[in-house]
């Protein structure tokens, strides 16, 4: 049996700490899709084609890694794919409670689809895509907390 799993998010942008779960949830799974959300509700910084080109050349190095876009249900894109698993991270306490009210809604859409959260590693838990774009506007630094791609393309494009 094929394990398949997706991540989803906005990425906006992809930051350290998505990476780092990415690569261990690509441990757990044979294929891992990393579904980047088209969300019309929420602004953000960078379009959906820059989102979706930094999260592939970031994750580049991991062999067994997909990246779309989608643009509805995220779990209509994993029933579409046959996908057993929904990955979420999880940073603080804050994360929890509304990780937890997400799973229990996705349950209710999908059952046959498991919610798993991971942690980033410690060096990783302060970063978040919203202090990064924060950053960005400020003009700052902005090389410890996204992959090296990512950095070089935000400041070609900022």
């Amino acid at each position: 049996m094929n394990k398949l799993a997706i991540y989803p998010g906005c990425f906006d942008p992809i930051t350290l700490g998505h990476v780092d779960i990415i690569e261990r949830a690509s441990l757990l799974f044979d294929s891992l899709h990393i579904v980047i959300a088209e969300n019309l509700q929420k602004s953000s910084m960078f379009t959906v084609k820059d989102r979706l080109n930094m999260a592939i050349n970031s994750v580049k190095h991991i062999d067994n890694v997909v990246v779309n876009v989608h643009n509805g249900l995220i779990t209509d894109y994993a029933k579409e794919i046959g996908a057993r698993a929904m990955v979420r991270g999880i940073r603080t306490v804050s994360d929890v409670d509304y990780e937890f009210q997400l799973a229990f809604f996705n349950r209710k859409l999908a059952p046959q689809i498991t919610t798993i959260f991971l942690a980033p590693a410690n060096e990783y838990t302060y970063i978040s895509s919203s202090s990064v774009r924060e950053l960005i506007k400020l003009k700052q630094n902005i090389d410890e907390f996204v992959p090296v791609y990512a950095a070089e393309f935000i400041r070609k494009i900022i």
